[in-house]
């Protein structure tokens, strides 16, 4: 089969990505997206799998396909997946937002650029997530249920992050996100696919969950305490066994990732979807045959040693 240029140069990035060349650290704007020790960088194949992980993952649904909820293009009018914008802090106006959850949202202010790109828009309900990263201090900032009105801005909630640091939410405190965790290192970036790698753990949903968490996680979004649903800040990680060599080049460079670093529960919503943000570069048509892929060809597993 004859490809175009482009695919040729994925393919190649595949093919040394896959035959054990170093990772490289995740960077975004010439800053890290956070430390080579962050557990969103940490790989986890050799990690043992949970003692409960059986019962966990049948919670999130055996049969129930994984998502890229990502991709090139409109769906509904809005771009898909979640976007996220480089600024530079010192030429940014800083504005002030008002939050819904005042007191476990960080002040600010935040570099809100006017045309800041918001998940889900023009649509006035959903997550409404924007995520900034500023280059000139390497600070990430991320808001959720973002509106503008007039020259004043209001938000759910807002989180703020030094992508230099591992320092995580006060304990029970919310972000943009219902685990307290940041989201910019959960989605599947296509700066980082177009390596051929993608080398950190990725960020999942599932439509139940536990009032828990764990590891790095630092809120949780349910009243059930079943023991048998998942709680936030869970690992899953591709089976080893799983054959993914069937899948076309952008969808099996998800998968590796799966395999070798995993994704973590962030957030209530549809079973298996995975985040990442949106590019033209992305094919529809291949993200979508990570849909061979079910629950049942996943594990949980056991971070502990993970903890600081």
């Amino acid at each position: 089969m004859r490809h175009p240029p482009a695919v040729k140069v994925l393919l190649a990035a595949l093919v040394l990505a896959l035959s054990g060349s170093g990772a490289a650290m995740p960077t975004l704007g010439g800053c890290p997206v956070f430390p080579a020790s962050n557990p969103w960088n940490q790989p986890v194949d050799t990690l043992p799998v949970a003692a409960d992980s059986a019962q966990l993952i049948a919670s999130i649904g055996l049969d129930a396909p994984v998502h890229a909820d990502f991709g090139s293009g409109l769906y509904g009018g809005s771009i898909i997946g979640i976007p996220y914008v480089v600024v530079h802090g010192k030429q940014t106006p800083k504005s002030r937002v008002r939050f819904d959850y005042a007191d476990e949202s960080d002040r600010g202010p935040y570099p809100i650029p006017r045309t800041v790109p918001i998940e889900g828009d023009p649509h006035p309900s959903g997550d409404r997530h924007a995520l900034i990263v500023d280059r000139d201090t390497c600070t990430l900032y991320e808001l959720y249920a973002l509106h503008r009105t007039g020259s004043s801005w209001s938000a759910g909630s807002g989180a703020i992050w030094s992508l230099r640091s591992n320092r995580l939410r006060p304990a029970g405190w919310t972000s943009a996100d219902a685990a307290g965790l940041p989201i910019l290192p959960g989605l599947a970036r296509w700066a980082d696919a177009a390596t051929g790698h993608i080398d950190h753990a990725l960020r999942f949903t599932a439509s139940k969950t536990r009032r828990a968490y764990v590891y790095p996680a630092r809120h949780y979004a349910s009243s059930s305490t079943d023991p048998s649903l998942p709680p936030m800040g869970l690992r899953v990680r591709l089976k080893a066994s799983v054959d993914i060599s069937h899948l076309p080049p952008q969808a099996r460079i998800v998968a590796a990732a799966l395999k070798r670093y995993g994704m973590i529960l962030a957030d209530n919503g549809s079973p298996w979807f995975i985040s990442g943000a949106p590019s033209s570069h992305w094919s529809n048509d291949q993200l979508h045959t990570l849909g061979t892929l079910t629950g049942s060809d996943f594990e949980v597993v056991d971070t502990s040693s993970l903890h600081p």
